[in-house]
């Protein structure tokens, strides 16, 4: 089994080392690339203003943030929730660089940077020279777009979740999901049909076995179907 964190971060600005903040977290699990229904979703007060074109981008306001809970309340939250999954972004040097400032900030052990498989490089290697952006590959992969007004942790998060899959190789026919797998056992375990009392009789003939039997006997050697004769 394979357990992920697809997240996201809105952030008051660029730079964190600038003092900017995160003022909304999203997080979705997956297991063997398949969000479970498992999510966490935080907006923070980041203890400052937010940059005008941070607020254009995901339409949150100093309004909105002010008096919510700091990162460091809810710091161990986020931490429970990942455990030791591997985590999935979208330019994942930003949001963990976020990340890891407020960890920090908070006083706990930040995160390795390895940890974090980043979608826009492997969007990048699949598809050079062709746009990257999240926006650009949920067109590419048909993924609905219709509620991204504005960004939001979450709701890019989802998205982000499904871009995933689909650079994983999709929902192809005969791959096997250890997830639905499961499902499936799940919803058959009860109507699974017990062995036959009795074996169906022989489709073979009589004439039919007499000539294959005569045609084993006509083969030289160690013949393999004279292993099975015996």
């Amino acid at each position: 089994m394979i357990r992920e964190i697809a997240f996201d971060t809105e952030t008051t600005g660029l730079r964190p080392e600038e003092g900017h903040r995160i003022v909304e977290l999203g997080c979705i699990e997956l297991i063997n690339h398949v969000p479970t229904g498992r999510t966490l979703h935080h907006y923070y007060d980041p203890e400052r203003l937010m940059d005008p074109d941070a607020t254009r981008v995901s339409g949150i306001t100093d309004e909105m943030v002010r008096g919510k809970p700091k990162f460091a309340e809810l710091a161990q939250s986020f931490l429970d929730f990942i455990g030791d999954a591997t985590l999935v972004a979208h330019n994942a040097s930003f949001d963990m660089g976020f990340v890891n400032a407020e960890l920090k900030r908070a006083g706990f052990e930040t995160l390795l940077p390895e940890r974090a498989i980043d979608t826009l490089l492997i969007a990048r290697r699949k598809f050079p020279g062709a746009p990257a952006s999240l926006d650009a590959l949920c067109k590419r992969f048909n993924v609905d777009l219709s509620e991204r007004v504005k960004h939001g942790a979450l709701l890019d998060a989802g998205l982000l979740a499904q871009v995933y899959l689909e650079l994983c190789g999709g929902r192809q026919p005969g791959l096997v999901l250890a997830v639905e797998t499961e499902i499936q056992i799940a919803a058959t375990s009860e109507t699974r049909r017990l062995p036959r009392p009795e074996p169906l009789p022989s489709r073979l003939t009589a004439a039919e076995e007499a000539a294959h039997a005569a045609f084993i006997a006509t083969l030289k050697g160690e013949a393999i179907w004279k292993q099975y004769q015996a």
